[in-house]
């Protein structure tokens, strides 16, 4: 729920989906009117070295040599190449390669070598990600559909929810670098880290229709509304239990949250909504515990329950709060794996 008027706010306080993923298309700055091929690049640079193998560089079409450094994936490669590792100097000797086109040399290279990856496109066109269903059925079902090795299965929440007491961000981190039985990646090397994400999502629960709901909007909030503490996104919403009542005048699922909707006209309903700042997943896996308070009292300290409509989760309680006051409210959160909690404060006024 928030302050704003009708559904579309109580849409939007009550959360926008699980476990979705948002991604931004940043113009690239480096980009060159005509930017060329993976194998132009390694014809007229990288060749040099990695045709023969000269100077300790990996041969192109050596599998043996490949497969290791195809297993860090495209972003650790490309570091490498443009900061200059051991014999070779940054940029492969050639400053006017834009990263682009670095990127697609070592594509090419690790493609003649064995590899399977797709050439990064042009800087001027936006990425498109793979769905989380495009990955799992791609790779991720080799392995998840059977329970192969001691795979979670695709959809056995009873298997994947005691992996997830560290949080969803540690089995990225876990897919990324590889365990167990489980290569980096999946074996995919070219896999971002969102497409992980989305694959993740898409095998603790299948059926939800995430190929089909955009990633969540940024709520349009007052900026007094909005914070970012520790690289989570903090959302207050405050509605009175008044309008609550007048909004949902026969019993529903929402009147019905918390106990239901307290009479009097001091009642308000404080909710929380909370994404990771880089990719703006919805956190669900948080404590959330609130304090309000006024100039003169100590206030009201609640552990907020989490309530979830059309599978999309936030965090709320009802608190008393007297009209024509200002009220500070203090919300405290922690998540699982984090050794201590973030806190924030508002300022709200009751009309």
């Amino acid at each position: 729920m928030s302050s704003m008027g009708g559904k579309t706010r109580a849409g939007w306080v009550i959360g926008f989906g699980f476990m979705v993923c948002s991604t931004l298309a940043l113009p690239a700055a480096n980009a060159q009117t005509a930017e060329r091929s993976g194998k132009q690049v390694v014809d007229k640079v990288c060749a040099s070295c990695h045709a023969t193998g000269a100077k300790g560089a990996p041969k192109i079409g050596d599998r043996q040599a490949w497969a290791p450094l195809a297993s860090k994936g495209l972003s650790s490669l490309t570091e490498s190449a443009l900061k200059g590792v051991r014999n070779m100097p940054a940029h492969g000797g050639d400053l006017a390669l834009s990263d682009l086109e670095i990127e697609r040399a070592i594509t090419y290279m690790v493609n003649q070598s064995g590899g399977r990856w797709s050439e990064p496109i042009s800087g001027v066109t936006p990425s498109v990600e793979r769905k989380g269903k495009q990955v799992v059925e791609a790779r991720c079902a080799d392995c998840h559909q059977s329970g192969k090795d001691g795979a979670p299965r695709i959809g056995d929440q009873a298997a994947w929810i005691p992996r997830l007491k560290r949080g969803i961000d540690y089995l990225v981190r876990s897919a990324i670098n590889g365990h167990g039985p489980m290569p980096p990646r999946g074996g995919m090397a070219d896999l971002t880290d969102t497409e992980i994400r989305g694959a993740i999502a898409y095998m603790l629960n299948p059926t939800l229709d995430s190929e089909k709901k955009a990633a969540p909007p940024v709520p349009r909030v007052p900026a007094s509304n909005r914070r970012v503490v520790g690289g989570t996104e903090i959302y207050l919403g405050v509605v009175s239990a008044a309008t609550l009542r007048a909004q949902h005048p026969k019993a529903d699922k929402e009147s019905a949250m918390h106990g239901g909707i307290p009479g009097g006209k001091d009642y308000y309903h404080v909710n929380i909504s909370l994404f990771d700042a880089k990719t703006r997943a919805v956190i669900s896996d948080a404590q959330v515990e609130v304090n309000v308070r006024d100039a003169v009292s100590g206030g009201t300290t609640k552990k907020l329950e989490q309530v979830t409509f059309d599978k999309v989760p936030s965090y709320g309680a009802y608190f008393r709060m007297g009209a024509r006051n200002t009220y500070t409210i203090t919300v405290r959160i922690r998540r699982p794996g984090t050794a201590q909690p973030i806190e924030t404060t508002f300022q709200y006024k009751t009309s």
